[in-house]
C-alpha cells in the first residue's frame, strides 16, 4: 500500500480479498461451474528445469508480508512462496503441509497439530514449534498490539507448545471451519523485513522485485515435499496491464502464460498455433454492490426494482460472449454444499414490476446514481456499462465513475464513500464464512452497510454450531436473506480463460484465487 494511508483504512483493508481480475465468463446460469476442468495435459513428457514468464495485470503494490497483504493479485503470487499448517489442493480439500497431521476436538475449540520434521525456511533455518506459535499469535494480534492481522484469528484464545513437535490452538468460541484459515503462512520468528523480503517454506523462494516491471521467484531445492518439487527453475511474473501489450506479448513470445484474458484478447490469440486456451472457474461473486446506507439504496424496494431491471444473461452475452454462471446471492458454485442455484431465478427481468416497485418507493420517474469502478479492469467496466444501459429502461440514470485501485480501496471499501460499485469478491479461504460473514452488521468488511438482525442471529448460530449439516442450512438461510433483501444486484460467477504457450503443461485451476506454479512444466521436444 502507498504511504500516507490512515490507520483506520489499513485496519479495514487487512480483512479484504477482492478479485478484480480480467477474467472470462461462462454461459448459462443453469450449467455447473467449469472448475471440474482442473488440470491441463500437454502433449509431451514433463521435463525438469526451464523458465516461464507469467503476465499479471498490475504490480504487487501492497505488502509482501503474507499476514498483511490484502490484494488477491498479491496472494496468488505469494501462494508459491508461503505455506500454512495446511494447504488447499485443486479439489478444494485441505492437505497437511507444515503440519504432518491434525486433530480437532469434538467441541470445535481445540486444534492440535503434529509438525512435520525438517521443514526448511528459504533462509535455510528449520521450522520450529516456536515459529508456528509466533505466526499464529501474530495473526491473532497476541504478540502485537492486540489487533488481529487476520480477522478470523480474533477467535484465538491461546497457542501452546506441548512439546517441540506439537502446537495446540485453543479458540474462544467453537469454530469447526477454523481449519480453512490455517492456510495462513508460517513465517520465521527471526524474519525482520517480510514486507520486502519474503521468507516462507513453499516450493519457490523469493529472488527480486522491480517495481512496475516484475517479481522473480526460483525453485527451492530444500522443499520438504520431495515428491512434489517444482519442475521449473524460475518464474517471472511480468507486469503487463495494457490489453494490446498482453496480446502482443503472447503472440511475440515475451509472455508464456496469462491467466484470465478477456473475450477480445481471447479472440485475438485463439488461432495462434503456438498458444492454447484453457477455461476454468474463477470462483467469485461479481455484482453491482449497493451502499445500503445511502439513499435511495436504503429502501429494499429500490434494490429489488434494480434486480428486476437487469438482464444478467444479456450482461454475459455482451461483455463475455455468454460465458459465466449467473448467480443470485453471495456464494459461487465451487462451494457446492452451500451453493443455491435456485436463487439465480429469483429476479427474472421484469421492467413493469421494476417500475411499480420504484413508484411505491417514491421514485416514479427513476433517479440518478453513480457506479464507481476500478479503472484497470475492463471486464468490470464493461459490466457497468451494460448495466447502465439496462437501468435506463426504468428511468435510472447511472453515471460510471472510474477510479484508481488504491483510491477504490481507501474511498469505496474502507471509508464506504460510494453509491454503488461493480467488482468481484472472492473467498480467501474455503469456508462459508469467508463469503458470508462480511455482511454481518458490525463487520469491518461489510462495505455495503447491509444490516439485518435476522442475518446476524443466523451467523451467531453458525459460529456456535459444531454440526456440519446444521451449518450448511444456516448458511443457506443467510444466502436467501441476501437475495430477498436484494442486498446487491448479483450478476455472475466469472470464469477464467488462461492462455498458455505450447511446450508447457500442467496448469491447474483451484477453487481459490491462486496460481500454482509448482505444477507447471516444460515438455520434452
Amino acid at each position: 500500500m502507498k504511504k500516507g494511508r490512515n490507520i483506520k483504512t489499513l485496519l479495514l483493508l487487512m480483512a479484504l480479498t477482492l478479485v478484480l481480475g480480467g477474467c472470462q465468463d461462462k454461459k448459462d446460469g443453469q450449467k455447473e461451474s467449469q472448475t471440474d476442468n482442473r488440470s491441463q495435459e500437454a502433449t509431451g513428457e514433463p521435463v525438469m528445469g526451464g523458465s516461464i514468464v507469467v503476465g499479471i495485470p498490475q504490480d504487487l503494490e501492497d505488502s509482501l508480508d503474507p499476514h498483511k497483504s490484502v490484494a488477491a493479485g498479491t496472494k496468488e503470487v505469494l501462494f508459491n512462496i508461503y505455506e500454512g499448517l495446511v494447504k488447499p489442493d485443486e479439489e478444494g480439500n485441505y492437505k497437511d503441509a507444515v503440519a504432518k497431521s491434525h486433530e480437532i476436538s469434538a467441541d470445535g475449540k481445540v486444534y492440535t497439530f503434529a509438525l512435520r520434521e525438517n521443514v526448511k525456511f528459504h533462509d535455510g533455518s528449520t521450522v520450529t514449534a516456536q515459529d508456528v506459535k509466533y505466526s499464529i499469535e501474530r495473526c491473532a494480534g497476541i504478540n502485537g498490539d492486540g489487533t488481529p492481522l487476520v480477522a478470523a484469528f480474533s477467535n484465538v484464545e491461546k497457542v501452546e507448545i506441548p512439546d517441540e513437535k506439537t502446537v495446540q490452538i485453543t479458540l474462544k468460541e467453537p469454530d469447526t471451519e477454523f481449519l480453512a484459515y490455517l492456510i495462513v503462512a508460517i513465517v520465521p520468528e527471526h524474519a525482520k523485513d517480510l514486507d520486502k523480503q519474503p521468507v516462507g517454506t513453499g516450493p519457490f523462494s523469493y529472488v527480486s522485485r522491480s517495481p512496475q516491471e516484475n517479481i522473480v521467484i526460483e525453485k527451492f531445492g530444500d522443499y520438504w515435499d520431495t515428491e512434489n518439487q517444482a519442475y521449473l527453475d524460475d518464474v517471472t511474473f511480468k507486469v503487463v496491464g495494457d490489453s494490446n501489450a498482453i496480446v502482443t506479448g503472447l503472440k511475440g513470445g515475451s509472455i508464456d502464460l496469462y491467466p484470465r484474458v478477456n473475450s477480445t484478447q481471447s479472440a485475438q490469440v485463439k488461432d495462434d498455433p503456438n498458444l492454447t486456451i484453457f477455461e476454468g472457474g474463477m470462483n467469485l461473486v461479481q455484482a453491482l454492490y449497493l451502499n445500503n446506507a445511502q439513499k435511495p439504496f436504503d429502501d429494499v424496494k429500490v434494490r429489488q426494482a434494480m434486480c428486476y431491471a437487469v438482464n444478467r444473461q444479456e450482461v454475459l452475452d455482451m461483455m463475455a460472449d455468454g460465458k459465466g454462471t449467473i448467480i443470485g446471492s453471495s456464494m459461487f458454485p465451487a462451494f457446492e454444499k452451500y451453493y443455491m442455484p435456485e436463487l439465480a431465478e429469483r429476479y427474472p427481468q421484469d421492467i413493469e414490476k421494476a417500475k411499480k416497485l420504484l413508484k411505491e418507493a417514491g421514485y416514479p420517474d427513476g433517479f440518478e446514481m453513480t457506479i464507481t469502478v476500478p479503472n484497470n479492469y475492463q471486464q468490470h467496466i464493461d459490466t457497468a456499462q451494460v448495466l447502465a444501459e439496462q437501468l435506463k429502461q426504468v428511468g435510472i440514470q447511472a453515471e460510471i465513475q472510474l477510479m484508481e485501485w488504491d483510491s477504490w480501496l481507501s474511498d469505496v471499501y474502507a471509508d464506504r464513500k460510494f453509491q454503488s460499485t461493480v467488482v468481484g469478491v472472492d473467498a480467501a479461504y474455503l469456508s462459508g464464512s469467508a463469503l458470508l460473514e462480511r455482511f454481518c452488521s458490525e463487520s469491518d468488511k461489510n462495505f455495503i452497510n447491509y444490516k439485518n438482525t435476522e442475518y446476524d442471529t443466523l451467523y451467531e448460530q453458525v459460529r456456535k454450531s459444531v454440526d456440519d449439516s446444521e451449518q450448511i442450512q444456516l448458511y443457506k438461510e443467510m444466502e436467501t436473506l441476501l437475495s430477498e433483501d436484494a442486498a446487491n444486484v448479483y450478476i455472475q460467477d466469472m470464469a477464467a480463460e488462461v492462455v498458455l504457450r505450447k511446450g508447457y503443461g500442467g496448469y491447474v485451476f483451484y477453487p481459490l484465487y491462486v496460481q500454482d506454479m509448482a505444477k507447471i512444466y516444460k515438455t520434452a521436444e
